[in-house]
């Protein structure tokens, strides 16, 4: 077989599957090496046809302890017997575009263990908060594990990327550090499903933490109403209230099974990941001259964003 041919067998879920994390991350970096290729493709369009795993998106400003609390998540799952696949977004080398800080300096976690992978992923020039590649990322590794966790790179008011890719976001926010206000201040109230305090040992600095995050959501109506936004104080150093947070995690993953929700919070994702990537690439030109062109940019039930992306993409280029 051809190195060429080789690397396709290597790329199918079936073989990622058998391959372990080795094959995963090799697959990983093709993807964001050349995500254009028809292996690539190929591949992001089967797992886009085999969603399996809740994606969890944890977001907040740079030192809140995010990465302590995505450790505690991610031992709580496994010892659940859940397989937990994680996307840590880091800040980008300026000298060579990688990320800053490797997966396992972020989350510590058993090399060894095979039910468990974490890639680190460089957020670029991006200011939401994630990398270019986040959503294909994502959905290869929400196809092979039972949870999927990412967390973003905490540029503060401007994290709002993740709402398009996670099922489930979780905001966080630290004692005596005005992260409550700031959060209301952003206009990002409509984002989280959950809110973290996170540092809970620090007892009445972070009990009044959680009042103040709770007055304020008291002023505001999160989301669409379905859901009640909830608070929930942790520690990821004495893991206190981390078996509620692992519950209300849960709480949300059965509320999105029920009347459909999942499948339209994802299709919303996917049509808001189309326009957006076509606009960073086309820019805003070339979303008008698709509209000039009679192109509908909303998608069809059950249509698959990549290849959308790749149709819409053909239009543009091809000399009218």
């Amino acid at each position: 077989m051809t190195p060429d041919g080789m690397a396709l067998a290597g790329t199918t879920l079936g073989a990622l599957r058998q391959g372990g994390k080795r094959a995963l991350a090799a697959a990983l970096a093709r993807l964001e090496r050349n995500p254009d290729s028809d292996e690539s493709q190929a591949l992001l369009d089967a797992a886009w046809r085999a969603p399996g795993g809740h994606v969890v998106g944890v977001t907040g400003p740079p030192g809140v302890g995010k990465s302590s609390l995505c450790a505690a998540l991610v031992a709580a799952w496994r010892q659940a017997g859940h397989t937990v696949g994680v996307i840590a977004v880091d800040p980008s080398s300026k000298a060579s575009g990688g990320a800053l800080l490797g997966d396992r300096v972020r989350i510590v976690h058993e090399a060894s263990d095979a039910g468990s992978f974490v890639r680190s992923m460089a957020a670029r020039d991006r200011l939401g908060g994630l990398a270019d590649q986040t959503l294909a990322a994502m959905v290869v590794m929400r196809a092979l594990f039972d949870r999927v966790l990412i967390e973003t790179v905490g540029v503060g008011q401007s994290e709002t990327d993740v709402a398009g890719v996670a099922d489930t976001v979780l905001f966080c926010v630290q004692p005596g550090s005005g992260d409550s206000l700031q959060f209301m201040k952003a206009g990002i109230v409509e984002i989280p499903h959950l809110i973290a305090v996170t540092k809970a040992d620090l007892g009445p600095a972070a009990e009044r933490a959680r009042a103040d995050v709770a007055g304020a959501l008291s002023l505001a109506t999160p989301g669409d109403g379905s859901w009640a936004l909830r608070v929930q104080a942790i520690s990821s150093r004495s893991r206190a209230g981390l078996d509620r947070l692992v519950e209300a995690l849960e709480a949300h993953r059965l509320h999105l099974a029920q009347d459909g929700r999942l499948a339209i919070t994802r299709h919303r994702q996917s049509e808001s990941w189309v326009v957006e990537s076509l606009r960073d690439r086309f820019g805003r030109e070339g979303i008008a001259r698709l509209h000039r062109l009679g192109f509908d940019l909303t998608l069809a039930s059950g249509t698959q964003p990549f290849q959308r992306m790749r149709e819409l993409a053909t239009a543009l280029e091809t000399p009218q």
